[in-house]
């Protein structure tokens, strides 16, 4: 027990926890879903924005989701279950707030805390009492009790467990991805204590097929911490070992698939030309970014996210070596990148490994064009590019499949003379390099 975070027999008896108002603050690709899983289970939910266009779109269901979700969302804006406001005062309208914002990381791989530092003090400023706060957005550990529960003691003078209700419950969604279905996925929460937990149960419960507690928000903070630092070191392994494969001209996707074979001790991860997206590129770094600070070693993060961070560079260099095979000078020549986004089936680029591929191919001289159909432009520097079309009737020096989304048929790829399956994932008769 820390200070005045008790629980409260009294509150504990009291009945069903689950709200009939929430409010959702931030509506990104986890936001949105969520506010939406909350509706259909026939809570009036909120959610607030800071960014009008944003809020626009989702009005008018103009809005980068699946087909599954926009119609959700077009039952969920029918029914008035959901309402959308930049007004941050609508907190205080509410028996449950989740929290979700990005966290990303800097240029100097350090956590930019902006949005979600500014999200939770406008959740603190709005809260009223006996409400359920809960963060769901990848943070590092500790943040939950430095940003809510803390402020919340210092300027209501409230006791966390008794007069408001605080904890941590991190996202499990995967984009573009319909075999994880999000309603299927258990979620972690952890509360600052047992009666925030059963309330933060009771205000997620709709999200997921069902919840694990764990004893603190720490535990719960730290257990998104490894899931992805989980991912992220054996991608990294998987990478080495693809490229190891080829040393020794074996395809490695037949050895990983004989080897999912065992039904113990292995997981699949398949390589590629590196991570993109909110996740993988930078959660781990929230962790290290901490021990960095205590002076705690982590030597095998560190390489992993090392090789990361150094696997678009590993593409430029072999499609340089691709051409240089053939005869072909790499500057002057002309590269198409096949897919941006950072999987398939999104249209997510950040941190998109595409895009430091793009600006190492331009800054090499390349001329590099893109296609895909689900990213219409990037911006590179001050550069703006637009996705190319009819591709598949030019005749490239060299092409870079870097994404290849649901329902496209990259066969048209037999007919070029050089191409890069960055993926490991097209159909081998087409006969391409690999990294």
């Amino acid at each position: 027990m820390q200070g005045a975070e008790v629980d409260s027999d009294r509150r504990r008896a009291t009945a069903d926890p689950r709200p009939t108002r929430a409010v959702v603050v931030g509506l990104g690709y986890v936001g949105l879903p969520t506010a939406l899983s909350l509706a259909e289970a026939g809570i009036t939910v909120t959610g607030v924005d800071i960014d009008e266009n944003r809020l626009l779109a989702i009005k008018s269901q103009h809005v980068d989701i699946s087909d599954a979700d926009r119609e959700r969302l077009s039952r969920a804006l029918s029914a008035g279950r959901l309402a959308v406001t930049t007004n941050a005062a609508a907190i205080s309208e509410a028996e449950a707030v989740l929290i979700s914002v990005p966290t990303p990381v800097d240029t100097h791989l350090v956590p930019d805390m902006r949005a979600l530092t500014a999200a939770c003090a406008s959740v603190v400023a709005n809260a009223v009492p006996d409400q359920t706060i809960v963060l769901t957005s990848t943070t590092y550990v500790g943040c939950t009790r430095d940003l809510i529960a803390e402020p919340l003691r210092h300027r209501n003078g409230w006791t966390v467990g008794e007069d408001v209700h605080v904890a941590f419950s991190p996202e499990r969604i995967d984009p573009g991805v319909t075999r994880h279905d999000r309603r299927a996925t258990p979620r972690v929460v952890g509360g600052v204590t047992t009666e925030c937990g059963r309330r933060a149960e009771a205000a997620v419960a709709a999200t997921a097929a069902a919840v694990h507690t764990v004893t603190s928000p720490e535990a719960a903070e730290l257990t998104k911490l490894l899931e992805n630092s989980f991912r992220a070191v054996n991608i990294a392994m998987v990478n080495e070992f693809a490229d190891s494969c080829r040393a020794f001209g074996v395809d490695p996707i037949e050895v990983i698939e004989a080897a999912a074979t065992k039904p113990y001790g292995f997981m699949p991860f398949h390589p590629g030309p590196g991570v993109g997206g909110h996740c993988i590129p930078c959660d781990t770094h929230y962790l290290l970014w901490q021990l960095r600070a205590q002076r705690l070693p982590a030597p095998l993060m560190n390489a992993a996210m090392g090789s990361i961070a150094a696997r678009p560079r590993r593409v430029v260099d072999r499609a340089r070596q691709l051409l240089a095979d053939r005869g072909k000078p790499f500057a002057g020549a002309d590269v198409l990148v096949l897919g941006v986004a950072y999987k398939p089936g999104v249209a997510d680029v950040r941190e998109s490994p595409a895009l430091e591929i793009m600006s190492e191919l331009t800054a090499s001289g390349v001329r590099v064009s893109y296609a895909d159909p689900y990213v219409p432009s990037v911006e590179l520097g001050e550069t703006t590019l637009l996705s190319g079309e009819g591709v598949e009737a030019r005749a490239w020096d060299l092409v870079i499949v870097h994404t290849v989304h649901p329902g496209q048929d990259p066969a048209w790829l037999s007919g070029q003379d050089v191409v890069l399956d960055t993926t490991y994932r097209l159909d081998k008769r087409l006969r391409c390099a690999h990294l």
